[in-house]
């Protein structure tokens, strides 16, 4: 601790003030930290076992997608201007969840398509009968109900997830036992066993925990978790959810930001390292504490990072 900063002026000069918050934020370096990519987890080799592809084809043909389709590549460059983020760091997401966590791309028209064939279906996000607006009234969410809480939809969101995960995911609850899933398992996927869907491989828990960003930055209103059409609709639409990925990746350098005190907006595989994983604000407060000197990238971002100048080439 430097008690000395105590003799210094109380108030000091608002541009003082600003110039030394900037200099505390280091900026992360460009590329990669590891030397070789780290382990590609099994559930993503069985996936591209099954699909009897690799990973390398699976990536080349995400990126010839990406190339034919100047529509889509135009509309991420309006959306993260509008977000303030470098459209790479959505194409890093995109090629990244389709190299390794979904089938390989088609074509974004597809999602267009998938899109309209969830109109009008009607679901709701629920338990054993119980919908998920009702289940969080119970005693345990107690703290979830504080106004510091209700006023953000990430934290929201999140500290159900956290209630469930500590208190009921795979427990027995006044005589009713629980599933062994996560949260967005457990709620959010009436249709499909998947957890992810859409060109950005979104969940339902994502969308609504983010739903408060994107109505402030864009002309899409907030979502509801009673709306299941509209959220799963968010998911689906590339119109739409290119807003919220972009909202997931600017949240993901705030978080760095604010608690890490670096500046990953210039890493595009650190960015989508976080888009894989998840929790921002929580691993961001892990690094802080972790004594590392920059964050590390996974096996996702590590890709990212290695084939940058072939995802800049899109732009």
């Amino acid at each position: 601790m430097v008690f000395g900063l105590l003799l210094a002026p109380l108030a000091l000069p608002l541009a003082t003030s600003t110039t030394v918050q900037a200099q505390s934020v280091r900026v992360v370096p460009e590329g990669n930290r590891f030397k070789s990519q780290p382990k590609i987890p099994f559930a993503s080799s069985r996936r591209t076992a099954a699909s009897k592809s690799s990973y390398d084809a699976k990536f080349d043909k995400v990126l010839a997608v990406l190339k034919r389709d100047r529509r889509l590549i135009g509309s991420i460059k309006r959306v993260a201007a509008r977000y303030g983020i470098d459209p790479i760091h959505i194409i890093g997401a995109i090629v990244g969840e389709h190299t390794y966590n979904y089938d390989t791309l088609d074509s974004a028209q597809s999602y267009y398509v998938k899109a309209l064939a969830y109109a009008g279906i009607r679901f709701d996000f629920e338990l054993n009968g119980v919908h998920v607006d009702k289940f969080v009234e119970r005693p345990e969410f107690e703290r979830c109900r504080k106004d510091h809480v209700q006023k953000s939809s990430d934290r929201r969101w999140s500290c159900y997830e956290n209630v469930w995960n500590g208190k009921f995911r795979g427990r027995s609850v006044d005589g009713v036992r629980y599933p062994k899933k996560n949260f967005n398992e457990a709620f959010f996927q009436p249709l499909y066993s998947g957890q992810s869907f859409g060109l950005g491989q979104l969940s339902p828990l994502t969308v609504l925990k983010m739903t408060d960003r994107v109505a402030k930055q864009s002309n899409f209103r907030k979502l509801t978790a009673a709306d299941s059409e509209a959220v799963y609709k968010a998911t689906m639409d590339p119109n739409i959810s290119l807003h919220y990925m972009a909202a997931i990746i600017q949240d993901s350098i705030a978080a760095y930001k604010s608690v890490g005190k670096v500046d990953i907006s210039k890493n595009p595989g650190l960015t989508a390292t976080l888009y894989n994983l998840g929790d921002p604000w929580g691993r961001a407060a892990k690094y802080r504490r972790s004594g590392q000197s920059w964050p590390q990238e996974n096996y996702y971002g590590w890709l990212v990072n290695d084939r940058i100048d072939d995802l800049r080439a899109l732009l």
